[in-house]
């Protein structure tokens, strides 16, 4: 599909983890004004990086359920304006989160392209990933 005229002369601003918090928690009703003009009137990109450091923010800081931000997520990929970085990475990690493992291991694992497999100790991740990532996620705790 051809972008519209408009479309690809707005600017894109790739944007950091305080603004992506804004956009979701409405603590600062001035900044978060600002931000969704911002989500309005540009294309917005947003790295890995970010969402990994959002979704800490909103588990510790504002109390967000894993389950919520995964959704928040989801809902974040579906905004025509937003660009992630790796879409089909961030997608399989978010996957992988309905499993139950956390956004930052799935992205760990979602990340691990090219690999033969990824080694963890972590053993209710790798039960809770198998079958479901794009690599095999194995026990470093057995012998080779």
């Amino acid at each position: 599909m051809t972008p519209s005229p408009r479309r690809s002369r707005r600017a894109v601003l790739a944007v950091d983890t305080n603004l992506l918090v804004r956009y979701f928690v409405v603590d600062d009703p001035a900044q978060s004004e600002r931000v969704r003009a911002l989500f309005t009137n540009n294309r917005i990109w947003i790295a890995k990086t970010v969402l990994l450091e959002t979704d800490w923010v909103l588990r510790r800081s504002f109390g967000f359920p894993p389950a919520r931000v995964a959704s928040t997520f989801r809902a974040l990929m579906e905004t025509d304006s937003v660009q992630l970085e790796k879409a089909n990475e961030v997608d399989e990690a978010l996957n992988l989160c309905a499993a139950g493992v956390s956004f930052a291991d799935a992205m760990h694992v979602a990340s691990a392209d090219g690999a033969t497999a990824f080694m963890s100790f972590d053993e209710p991740l790798i039960r809770r990933a198998a079958g479901r990532a794009s690599v095999s996620v194995k026990s470093a705790a057995a012998r080779a």
